[in-house]
């Protein structure tokens, strides 16, 4: 049952970063799921050398959504088109 939460939060977070982040981003389900996913375990790095969580400590949702933007730009600079 937790993966399922896993995922369902995954792929909420990837939106609300797609959202927030400017341009388009041709994503599909899983790959916004993967997005969330990846920005929550950012976050809670981040959070974890900066002090902010403790060993296992869950990550909050507004810390999953700013790791999820933080990936989103850095997987922007490097899918960017060269015209």
């Amino acid at each position: 049952m937790d993966i399922i939460i896993m995922i369902i939060v995954g792929f909420i977070v990837g939106l609300i970063a797609r959202a927030i982040m400017p341009g388009t981003q041709s994503m599909g389900f899983i790959l916004t799921t993967v997005l969330g996913v990846v920005g929550a375990v950012v976050a809670g790095f981040l959070g974890r050398t900066l002090g902010w969580y403790g060993s296992g400590e869950p990550v909050g949702w507004i810390a999953s959504v700013v790791g999820a933007i933080i990936v989103l730009f850095i997987v922007s600079m490097f899918t960017k088109k060269r015209a």
